[in-house]
C-alpha cells in the first residue's frame, strides 16, 4: 500500500510518501479502506519525538481516520464489508479495569492510534472491530476525520472534567484549533456563555459563527483584561487551555473565584510557574485532562449526528501532500481542520 512515514524524528522534510507493507488483520480485527486521516497537533509532536515515548519506525501518523470496512477477522460479529466507520483514537483492551469503569485514558496500557501504533496517513488499516465505530452519509469522509480526537478531547475536558454547567462562563483558546473549535460548539450546547481568543482577525467572524459569544484578538488585546472587563470584573468560571506557558499566568488571572483551569496540552512548552498564594487564596482548582473514554466518543459521535457538533474543515491535502499539510498546521494559519485525503 501506498502511505506517508518517517524513519527518524525532525522537521516536515522527514514525511516520506510510498511503499509500505500492508497491515496484518487479526481474528478479531477489521480492515480499513482509508478515505481521509485529519492532522492534529500530536502529529507534529509525535514526527518530531516525545520524551520517554517508544514508537514503531518507520512510523506512520494519523490518529483520526474515517474510511469503509474492506475486509473483516473471522471472529468480527458487528461489522462487515462496506460499512462506513470513523476509528476511536484512543484504544484500551476492553477488559482493562478502567475500560469498564469509562476511564479510558487513565490506564496505563491506554494507545494512541497513530502514537504507539502506525496510523491513518495510508491507505489500509488494521483496527479491533470495537474500535470501528459505524457512522451515516451526514458528512463527507474529510468531515467525519475531522471530529474524534479533539471533540473528544474537548468533551473530556468541559463535560468529563472541568463539569461545565448551563450558565457558567467558558474562556476557550484558539478558537481556529481543532480543540478549539469543537469547544465552543460543545460548551455552547451546554448553554455556557463562551468567550475566545483568535491571533488573526480574520478568523473572528469564523469565530462566531461556531457560537462564541465574544471573540478577543490576543495579539492587539490583553485577554485576561478583557475577560475582566466583559464579566465585569468577576472572571469565568472555566478557562480551557490547550497552549501552555505562554498564556498560563494570564489564564489563572482570567478566573473568577472558585475557577478552574483545565488543560490539555503544552502547545508553547512543557513548564509552568504557579504563585501558590494567588492559588489558595481564590480556591482555583487546576485540572490536567488527557483525550477521553470509549463512551465519551460514543456521546461525540452522537453529537455530530444530531447535528449539534459540526464538523470544521480548513483544507484539504492530498495525502502525498503531507509535508505541506504539517507546514500549514505550524503556521497556525488554519480555522478548524487541516485533512488528508486517501
Amino acid at each position: 500500500m501506498k502511505a506517508v512515514f518517517f524513519e527518524k524524528h525532525g522537521g516536515p522534510e522527514v514525511l516520506q510518501y510510498g511503499s509500505f507493507r500492508d497491515p496484518v488483520m487479526g481474528l478479531d480485527e477489521v480492515l480499513i479502506d482509508v478515505k481521509a486521516c485529519a492532522l492534529n497537533r500530536l502529529d507534529i509532536w509525535v514526527r518530531q519525538g516525545l520524551p520517554g515515548i517508544s514508537i514503531p519506525m518507520p512510523h506512520i501518523p494519523g490518529s483520526d481516520i474515517a474510511g469503509m470496512v474492506l475486509e473483516t477477522g473471522k471472529a468480527v460479529r458487528y461489522l462487515k464489508k462496506g460499512d462506513r466507520v470513523v476509528l476511536s483514537p484512543g484504544q484500551l483492551p476492553h477488559r482493562a479495569p478502567e475500560a469498564l469503569e469509562g476511564r479510558d485514558s487513565y490506564s496505563p496500557q491506554f494507545q494512541i492510534l497513530g502514537l504507539q501504533t502506525q496510523g491513518g496517513y495510508a491507505e489500509k488499516v488494521a483496527v479491533h472491530e470495537r474500535f470501528a465505530i459505524p457512522v451515516s452519509d451526514k458528512y463527507s469522509f474529510e468531515e467525519w476525520a475531522s471530529l474524534p480526537l479533539v471533540s473528544l478531547t474537548a468533551y473530556h475536558m468541559l463535560v468529563g472534567r472541568a463539569d461545565l454547567k448551563p450558565g457558567e462562563t467558558a474562556l476557550i483558546h484558539a478558537a481556529g484549533s481543532g480543540v478549539g473549535s469543537a469547544a465552543i460548539q460543545i460548551a455552547k450546547y451546554l448553554g455556557a456563555t463562551v468567550f475566545t481568543t483568535v491571533g488573526d482577525p480574520q478568523k473572528i467572524s469564523h469565530a462566531k459563527n461556531l457560537g462564541a459569544d465574544k471573540v478577543i484578538s490576543y495579539k492587539t488585546k490583553d485577554f485576561s483584561e478583557e475577560v475582566k472587563k466583559l464579566t465585569q470584573g468577576r472572571g469565568v468560571d472555566v478557562v480551557l487551555d490547550h497552549i501552555g506557558p505562554e498564556v498560563w499566568q494570564k489564564n489563572l488571572a482570567s478566573l473568577a473565584r472558585g475557577g478552574c483551569l483545565v488543560t490539555c496540552g503544552a502547545t508553547s512548552g512543557p513548564k509552568a510557574e504557579i504563585d501558590l498564594r494567588f492559588l489558595f487564596s481564590k480556591q482555583l482548582t487546576i485540572l490536567g485532562s488527557y483525550m477521553g473514554s470509549f463512551a465519551e466518543l460514543l456521546k461525540v459521535i452522537r453529537l455530530a449526528e444530531e447535528g449539534h457538533l459540526k464538523p470544521t474543515l480548513d483544507q484539504i491535502f492530498p495525502l502525498k501532500d503531507a509535508q505541506g499539510a504539517h507546514l500549514r498546521m505550524e503556521s497556525r494559519r488554519n480555522f478548524g481542520k487541516i485533512v488528508l485525503k486517501v
